[in-house]
């Protein structure tokens, strides 16, 4: 079963239609009134406009003619651009537009059977983390006859003008879908999570090696049901759909259809002098101005190509508007690439994607505050939430941490970050540029390794009668291990997979295991809240094996707060504490001790 489905304005569609066919009506949405409060921006608009339903629009009006993805998408003469990108880019995935427009077929017009028909539809959105069913009636705006907003060149197919009134209802109204960028409508139509990557920032024509990683990626999202589209920027107003020298448009987005690797058979080896060719298929949604370069539809290595020679690489074009180019000439000639990760479901049931809602909110007390503003704002930034995966309280000062990653504060509505990370603990903090504000957030973690998320609530461990049973902590201690060197190796050809267990008390934490080297970086980090130190911190380095690991040695600390914060060595030891017989190998590492609690 899928998550639970949220009724927008808890309206419900089989109950509404069935209340329209029983009285003979069509559906008239009281909560999104075909008047210019739905509209917000009538003054602007050059005629007096009138909402009328298809039928009066056209003969025979249906909702998807055909196939979707075949029908060019026109803007409208206040439709938004964004928007038919977005809608083309829907199209592209059979799985994402069905869960969009649920059940399309019985939400079909059926002419053998006008008495079913209540002129009233359903979509759904991705909002907010939730999957959100909004209902309309079919009222759309015109003016002479024509709709304002996007319409197809199937002039009888209404699926985009329709789930077009749907997303600005659940906005508001119409004039709010003007600040979104495409990739915004496509996480809200699809659930993806989506990211714009910056072509010439990637160096993808200078670096080989960047340029197959990127079409991997591209490719991998691709195949799991992801969306990918791409712009050329234009550096002015002027400039906007202006031709470049190869026949693409400016300031225009074009959707990603296919994307290939192709192995040649001997004979085509020689005329392409390559063995394989990495191609994409792209889209116009105007369904004009196509590329006109290499493998181009009138291209001379079309030329080189039987009809046979096509089918068999799997270089077909569905629809008019659809062109190939090679991966060298689409990292040439394209400056933006927004690529939406399906996300939505596991794989082989594991879960890419965590995910938790917040808030910064405002209080009296400041140590209640989560409102705490950038990195600027150094005194309250480290009040705002806190997420992380392992850690069980929250970070209180900076200056001892290190900082794995951050983005940069734009004024959008989602904001993205990629990073590579080794495994470990990390803390995330979600942040406002200013502080004092409040608002709502939603945190979302993809990651193609399992990842444990939740919200750092507590300051330091509470007082309870269990822990001053026990005894209450009264030293926080921080250890990071950056590296053991010079391990052990008994036999010249002997493989050593290290690894480190830090032990205090009962508790332990583990390294991912380095694979075959005696001198392993791991800047793996613990904290211990102790009741004492007499309570040491021991430090073991161990070789994986398949059946039995192997003790390579330890190093035992007492991690007093009087001791140094630099960085130190020491050599490892047998089992026996801090006298044990030397061992060969050294680690170096760093120990922050404190009796203050909320320091670390």
């Amino acid at each position: 079963m899928g998550p639970p489905l949220k009724l927008f304005k808890n309206q419900k569609y089989q109950e509404l239609k069935q209340e329209c066919m029983r009285d003979s009506r069509l559906f008239c949405d009281p909560t999104f009134l075909p008047e210019n409060d739905s509209l917000f921006y009538n003054r602007l608009l050059p005629g007096k406009v009138v909402w009328k339903r298809p039928q009066d629009i056209c003969d025979d009006p249906r909702l998807i003619v055909g196939n979707i993805s075949n029908h060019q998408l026109i803007q409208g003469r206040l439709g938004h651009k964004p928007m038919v990108s977005a809608f083309s880019c829907l199209a592209v995935q059979e799985s994402h537009w069905t869960k969009t427009i649920p059940n399309h077929k019985e939400q079909e017009w059926d002419p053998r059977k006008p008495d079913k028909y209540a002129g009233i539809f359903r979509f759904r959105f991705w909002h907010f983390g939730e999957w959100t069913e909004v209902v309309i009636d079919d009222l759309l705006p015109t003016i002479n006859g024509d709709l304002v907003f996007s319409f197809s060149t199937s002039m009888n197919e209404f699926w985009n003008a329709l789930l077009e009134k749907a997303y600005a209802k659940l906005l508001g109204c119409y004039e709010a879908l003007d600040g979104l960028t495409i990739t915004d409508i496509i996480v809200d139509f699809t659930g993806t999570l989506a990211e714009t990557v910056d072509m010439q920032k990637g160096r993808y024509t200078e670096l080989v090696e960047e340029k197959y990683k990127l079409f991997r990626e591209l490719y991998k999202t691709f195949t799991k049901g992801g969306l990918i589209c791409c712009s050329i920027e234009s550096p002015n107003q002027e400039e906007q759909e202006v031709e470049t020298d190869w026949g693409l448009l400016k300031g225009h987005t074009y959707t990603m259809t296919d994307i290939r690797k192709i192995r040649l058979g001997e004979r085509l080896v020689e005329v392409f002098s390559a063995e394989k060719l990495y191609m994409v298929r792209l889209r116009n949604p105007l369904g004009r101005q196509e590329w006109s370069g290499p493998w181009s539809e009138i291209s001379e290595e079309w030329q080189q190509l039987t009809a046979g020679d096509r089918k068999n690489l799997g270089l077909v074009m569905s629809d008019d508007g659809e062109f190939w180019m090679s991966l060298e000439d689409f990292c040439r000639n394209f400056h933006k690439l927004h690529v939406c990760r399906n996300v939505n479901n596991p794989i082989f049931g594991r879960k890419e994607l965590e995910s938790v809602l917040g808030c910064w909110t405002v209080d009296d007390d400041p140590l209640m505050n989560r409102s705490g503003g950038c990195y600027n704002n150094r005194d309250t930034f480290l009040q705002n939430p806190q997420v992380e995966m392992n850690r069980k309280f929250r970070l209180h000062h900076l200056y001892i941490q290190e900082r794995a990653g951050t983005s940069t504060y734009i004024d959008t509505r989602t904001v993205f970050l990629s990073k590579y990370l080794k495994k470990g603990n990390y803390v995330l903090v979600p942040t406002m540029f200013q502080h004092g504000r409040t608002s709502e957030f939603l945190l979302r973690i993809f990651s193609e390794v399992p990842v444990q998320l939740r919200e750092l609530t507590l300051d330091m461990p509470k007082m309870s009668c269990w822990n001053l049973a026990r005894g209450y902590p009264k030293v926080v201690t921080q250890i990071t291990v950056h590296s053991a060197e010079g391990l052990e190796k008994k036999y010249a050809n002997e493989t050593v997979n290290p690894y480190l267990v830090i032990k205090c008390g009962k508790e332990e934490v583990r390294s991912p295991v380095q694979k075959n080297t005696v001198h392993a970086i791991f800047d793996t980090q613990a904290i211990f809240y102790r009741r004492t130190t007499d309570i040491p911190i021991i430090i073991q380095v161990w070789n994986s094996r398949k059946f039995c690991d192997q003790f390579l040695g330890q190093v035992t600390l007492d991690a007093d707060p009087s001791d140094c914060r630099d960085l130190k060595s020491l050599y490892l030891r047998k089992k026996g504490g801090p006298t044990a017989k030397v061992k060969q190998g050294h680690i170096s590492f760093k120990v922050i001790s404190s009796d203050d609690l909320t320091e670390l």
